[in-house]
């Protein structure tokens, strides 16, 4: 099959060009820095230099490429986030996920695309009432923290408009919370330095993801994918409280420390103690049972160990 890659040199993209190269699919790659170029020939693909706000180059890019599916990957971040400005963080990456993919969407029908696959996040994102594991017949969060208001409502702007984008059928993957090369150094390295703390009682659930595994899902969806929403995470969501000193045993750094909920909201904003007390967690029963998708890294107890540092050919924007 002939797919078009948007952001294809982030640290999914990264993974997901050379498992559809070995999976025989010719592939075009896009990313909106020159130097990535190469790159992205050497993993197995033809580059395109584009801007994904571009509308005009993005519809160039992908008629030249005449795909008959499209993969949208592209996302702007760089280092760990403000939780504090959750928002401003996230501000370009808002943009790829409402202006971007429109001028994707179009430029994939009037390619005359059969499929459209776009890359979504669950976790934060899910309502923060009733059980702790959500399915994708559960609602977003309808209340999410201020700082987060404008990335939930662009996650959820892109869901829609993939769900709605007569006559290119739409599929979207809510990734959980990716770690892997180039996905967790920011992460990893404050907890080397005791500088994420367990926040409160930490019972926030998080459901975590390798990149590799993210990148498989793609694939699976490519292949034999149904139009709708699927989460992708591991198979054993758990909380802050668990996962976090877990982590730091794993790396060899000390314990994290303990602080109370009002020293947290000082340093970390509504944002923070959200993730560390009061978040949900995914599962993934839907993607494995339709997609036929099985993550390597099963869960994050074994990823900790011996995913954090798999190889990756290079690192930085898509």
């Amino acid at each position: 099959m002939r797919v078009f890659v948007a952001g294809a040199a982030g640290v999914i993209g990264r993974q997901l060009v050379p498992q559809l190269a070995a999976a025989g699919h010719a592939v075009t790659a896009s990313t909106r820095n020159p130097d990535k170029a190469a790159l992205l020939r050497m993993l197995g693909a033809e580059p395109v230099v584009v801007d994904g706000l571009d509308a005009m180059a993005v519809g160039e890019a992908v008629a030249r490429a005449e795909p008959e599916a499209v993969i949208h990957q592209m996302t702007a971040l760089a280092g760990g986030a403000d939780l504090k400005h959750f928002d401003r963080t996230f501000a370009v990456t808002n943009r790829l996920r409402t202006e971007g993919i429109d001028h994707l969407l179009a430029a994939a029908a009037a390619a005359g695309a059969r499929r459209f696959i776009a890359q979504s996040y669950t976790g934060w994102t899910n309502a923060r009432t009733g059980g702790p594991v959500k399915s994708e017949d559960d609602p977003l969060d309808p209340d999410p923290p201020a700082a987060q208001r404008e990335s939930l409502a662009a996650i959820g702007y892109l869901e829609r408009a993939v769900l709605a984008a007569a006559p290119v059928p739409g599929i979207v993957l809510r990734y959980g919370s990716l770690y892997g090369p180039g996905a967790s150094d920011a992460f990893t390295g404050l907890v080397a330095k005791r500088r994420l703390p367990v926040i409160g009682d930490g019972a926030g659930i998080w459901s975590f993801l390798h990149t590799r595994d993210a990148a498989a899902a793609a694939v699976a969806a490519l292949e034999q994918g149904k139009p709708g929403v699927y989460n992708i995470t591991d198979d054993e969501p758990a909380s802050v409280a668990e996962w976090l000193p877990f982590l730091a045993e794993a790396m060899g750094a000390k314990p994290p420390r303990h602080v109370p909920v009002w020293l947290g909201r000082l340093a970390a904003g509504e944002v923070g103690v959200s993730m560390m007390t009061q978040i949900r967690g995914s599962s993934n029963a839907k993607a494995k049972r339709e997609l036929l998708w099985q993550p390597a890294w099963p869960t994050w107890r074994q990823g900790f160990r011996t995913g954090l540092d798999t190889a990756d050919p290079v690192r930085g924007a898509a």
